[in-house]
C-alpha cells in the first residue's frame, strides 16, 4: 500500500480530529489575514500619501520579511503563552508585510492626473480615494492579500509548537513517532489548502485587474 493511500486511510479513520484541525487551521489563517488586511490597508494608503514614509514603511517590512516564520511565531510566545491566540498574533504579524507593500504600491501607482482629472469633476477627497484611486490600485492590493494568505496558510503549520493547533499536528505527531502516513496526512492537506487559496485569489486578482483596464 502507498504512502498516499495510508494518508487517506488515516484521515478516514479519523474524520473528527481531522475536520477539527482543519477547522483550526482555517480559522488561523483567515483571522490573521483579515487582522493584517484591516491595520495595513489604512497603514499603506497613509504611507502612500508621503515619499518619506513611503520609504521607511517599505524599508521597515521588508527588514521584517527576513524574519523566519517560525521566529515570529515564538517571539508571540512570551507575550501570550501558548496555545490559539499567540499564533494568531504571529501568523497576523507575518502577514503583514506583503499588504502593506503592495497597498503602498497600488495606491503611489494611480497616476497624478487621474486625481487631479476626478478632483476637477468636484470629487471630495474621500470619494477620490473610494471611486478612483481604490479600483485602480485594487488588484495590486489583491495581488499582496494573496501572496499573505499563501504564506499564512504554510506557516500555520508551524502553530503547532506554541500549543496553536491545525494541521501541524498531525506532522509533528507523525515527525514524533516515525509515522508517515500521519506526517502526510497534514502535509498534504496543507498543500492542497494553499494551492487552492493560490488558484481562488489568482482569478480573483485578475477579475480585478480586467475590472480597472
Amino acid at each position: 500500500m502507498s504512502l498516499l493511500q495510508q494518508a487517506l486511510d488515516y484521515i478516514r479513520a479519523n474524520p473528527q480530529d481531522f475536520s477539527r484541525e482543519v477547522v483550526t487551521h482555517l480559522k488561523l489563517s483567515g483571522f490573521a489575514v483579515l487582522i493584517a488586511a484591516l491595520v495595513c490597508l489604512p497603514l499603506g494608503v497613509l504611507a502612500s500619501r508621503s515619499r518619506i514614509a513611503s520609504l521607511y514603511s517599505l524599508n521597515a517590512v521588508g527588514v521584517a520579511r527576513a524574519i523566519p516564520s517560525i521566529a515570529i511565531l515564538f517571539l508571540a510566545y512570551p507575550l501570550l503563552g501558548s496555545g490559539f491566540r499567540p499564533s494568531l498574533l504571529g501568523l497576523a504579524v507575518l502577514a503583514c508585510p506583503p499588504i502593506l507593500i503592495n497597498t503602498n504600491v497600488g495606491f503611489r501607482g494611480v497616476e497624478a492626473a487621474v486625481r487631479e482629472a476626478a478632483y476637477g469633476m468636484g470629487m471630495s477627497t474621500f470619494q477620490v480615494l473610494r471611486k478612483v484611486e481604490f479600483p485602480l490600485a485594487l488588484p495590486v492590493v489583491i495581488a499582496g492579500i494573496r501572496t499573505s494568505t499563501v504564506d499564512v496558510i504554510a506557516s500555520a503549520s508551524l502553530a503547532t509548537f506554541i500549543g496553536g493547533g491545525g494541521l501541524g499536528d498531525f506532522i509533528n505527531e507523525g515527525l514524533a513517532t516515525g509515522k508517515d502516513n500521519i506526517l502526510l496526512a497534514g502535509a498534504i492537506s496543507v498543500a492542497l489548502l494553499t494551492l487552492a487559496a493560490e488558484v481562488l485569489l489568482g482569478q480573483v486578482e485578475r477579475v480585478t485587474r480586467q475590472a480597472a483596464g
